[in-house]
């Protein structure tokens, strides 16, 4: 298992990166991890990783990436909730890497 230090703190990973508590979440636990990914995080990018934490808020589940698609097309609109804009932000994997940014647990029919 390896763990973020943050701000003195340690934070446990699971053995994908992914949080073990979702309460050790916050902000600065969103640019670490972000960084691990080398990806810099943009308002793009929070608006979907607060988004993502408000479904899981709502349904208690990460969603995979068709659920992700359509959510953040009701939410946002289609010119956000597409594959296309999803995946540039997020590398090509958004189901995954968004919700290991937001904090949340791995989607589970993710490989």
């Amino acid at each position: 298992m390896t763990a973020l230090r943050i701000d003195g703190r340690e934070i446990a990973l699971d053995k994908d990166g992914y949080l073990v508590e979702l309460a050790d979440w916050s902000p600065a636990a969103a640019e670490a991890l972000a960084g691990r990914e080398e990806l810099q995080l943009t308002a793009e990018h929070w608006e979907i990783l607060e988004l993502l934490r408000g479904f899981y808020a709502e349904f208690q589940l990460s969603p995979a990436t068709r659920p992700l698609i359509k959510y953040v097309a009701l939410k946002l609109g289609p010119d956000k909730g597409n594959s296309l804009h999803l995946n540039r932000l997020f590398k090509g994997t958004p189901a995954k890497l968004a919700a290991k940014l937001a904090g949340l647990p791995k989607p589970t029919n993710c490989l």
